[in-house]
């Protein structure tokens, strides 16, 4: 590799270690280098013929504004990236495994896993230059050609676990509604012990109810509220008081509270204590928050009255399909609008004409 005194180098202060008999490097980049000398594969080249998957443009607006909204407190993991063979590690003297890593501008540097944080940097350095100053960590590996790049990026894929949804609302302060759906958990009757902190499904033998993403997905559609608004005190508070009130209407949930029925009965008999049930009150609650305080108290009396038994023909293709559960967007409606029915609530020409619809499938 002695060619490599004649070209121009980027040089970056790395250590190297090894991996499957492999040396590997880990360095730091400014962020303003990322754009320049870090590339993907063009979306036109086959799939065959690719080392990593197209660039899915919907996904950077949302990342690099994270970036520029957070620029005190974002983190950003390391980078993966294959480097053609004319590079050159040269160990700081008496520090073995340490020095810089010599990377010819002639070679290519592919990236195998980061291309959409790669482009969200780029985006959001233009949005926020002073994060042109900031760093990331490279993990750099020699190109073996294409076949082994190809495997890198499955082998760094395949074994990736997303959290689920709950584990990451109690783990995001960012988000506003997480925020809320953590405060309600620990406040809100129904909520009080209830909730499963961790796991977006609940398993069959668990004490919980309801999932922390239920809880928040449902409080936002009862707010009126995208996944990234702002959400007042005022309305926190009037989240609270909704669900509160509702649990005084809704006798299983306290049963369950009293430790009159069992969580393992409630979930296999009562649609209340699902998902579906809770959205579903959460879209007839938002109606309930336009009216008069006296017209939603008369309002919510009346769910007392409703049968929440699986078994009820009302809920048939509605909340139940094909003798199961459904969580879809049409289940949701099609329970909402049984609700309003049962508790008196005015339902649209719109609505009628879009359950006839789906009913009729």
């Amino acid at each position: 590799m002695d060619h490599l005194e004649n070209d121009f180098c980027y040089s970056f202060p790395a250590v190297r270690g090894v991996q499957a008999g492999r040396p590997f490097y880990i360095a730091t980049c400014p962020l303003r280098i990322i754009p320049k000398i870090f590339s993907y594969d063009e979306e036109d080249v086959p799939p065959e013929l690719r080392a990593q998957r197209t660039l899915n443009k919907s996904r950077i607006p949302e990342m690099s504004r994270y970036l520029v909204d957070n620029p005190d407190d974002y983190v950003f993991s390391a980078l993966t990236a294959s480097v053609g063979s004319e590079v050159r590690f040269v160990e700081n003297n008496g520090a073995p495994n340490i020095g810089i890593l010599k990377v010819s501008m002639n070679t290519s540097i592919l990236i195998n896993d980061g291309q959409h944080r790669r482009a969200a940097i780029e985006e959001a350095i233009k949005l926020k230059p002073e994060l042109a100053q900031d760093n990331i960590a490279i993990v750099f590996y020699v190109d073996e050609g294409l076949s082994r790049s190809q495997q890198m990026f499955a082998d760094l894929n395949q074994n990736a676990i997303r959290p689920s949804t709950s584990l990451s609302t109690l783990y995001d302060d960012r988000d506003p509604s997480s925020r809320v759906a953590k405060f309600l958990a620990r406040n809100a009757k129904p909520f009080i012990g209830f909730t499963e902190m961790e796991k977006s499904s609940i398993p069959i033998k668990s004490n919980k109810i309801f999932a922390l993403s239920a809880i928040k997905h449902a409080t936002r559609s009862l707010l009126r509220k995208g996944p990234k608004d702002e959400i007042s005190e005022i309305e926190k508070e009037t989240a609270l008081s909704f669900w509160n009130q509702l649990n005084e209407q809704l006798v299983e949930w306290k049963l369950v509270q009293d430790k009159s029925l069992t969580v393992r009965e409630f979930r296999q008999d009562y649609i209340t204590a699902h998902g579906i049930g809770l959205q579903a009150l959460a879209l007839v609650g938002r109606e309930l928050l336009d009216m008069s305080q006296e017209s939603r108290i008369g309002a919510l009396v009346k769910v007392r009255e409703i049968d929440w038994r699986k078994s009820n023909k009302a809920w048939s293709q509605r909340a139940m399909s094909h003798g199961r559960l459904s969580k879809a967007s049409t289940n949701i409606f099609l329970t909402t609008v049984e609700i309003k029915r049962q508790i008196g609530l005015k339902i649209t020409d719109e609505e009628l004409e879009k359950e006839k619809e789906l009913l009729n499938k």
